[in-house]
């Protein structure tokens, strides 16, 4: 028997700016309702403040939120809705220290992490903490089970 090679198409930016926007819009509406909340309760009760309890959190929020969800299936809202997936190098699915690595630069130094990204591993495209957590940004073709034993990359610029 010839084991033929697993064929994995990294995702295009195109489709993984998409995906974070549509994860920064769905956690930043969530931390609002949250800061509404917050802010009616303030008035309520008399300690109006000119801040939120919530200021200064959407980096911690999208890092939870990018690591639980990422973690757990590999996808967070935005790559469900693009069928994009973060897996290790091999297409596998990644564990929860390793997307606490790879979601830490997206939520915390994303200009950093991009830019260091394009510059190093454009052919790749790989940001700066995929690298570091050793993973891959893939198109999600639904046959996840039915993958053969190796690995044959296909990135955006060869097709």
């Amino acid at each position: 028997m010839t084991d033929t090679p697993r064929t994995l198409h990294i995702a295009t930016w195109d489709d993984r700016f998409l995906a974070w926007l549509v994860d920064v819009l769905l956690v930043g509406s969530v931390l609002t309702s949250l800061g509404e909340v917050a802010g009616v309760f303030a008035v309520l009760t008399g300690s109006l403040s000119l801040t939120t309890p919530f200021a200064g959190l959407n980096g911690l929020a999208l890092f939870l939120y990018w690591t639980a969800l990422e973690g757990y299936q590999g996808q967070s809202a935005g790559k469900m809705v693009l069928n994009v997936a973060v897996t290790d190098e091999r297409g596998d699915p990644i564990d929860y220290g390793t997307a606490a690595i790879e979601s830490f630069g997206k939520a915390f130094l994303l200009p950093l992490d991009i830019v260091i990204g394009w510059l190093a591993y454009e052919k790749e495209g790989l940001r700066l903490f995929n690298r570091l957590s050793s993973t891959i940004v893939v198109e999600t073709d639904g046959d996840a089970d039915e993958r053969p034993s190796d690995v044959e990359y296909v990135y955006p610029s060869d097709r």
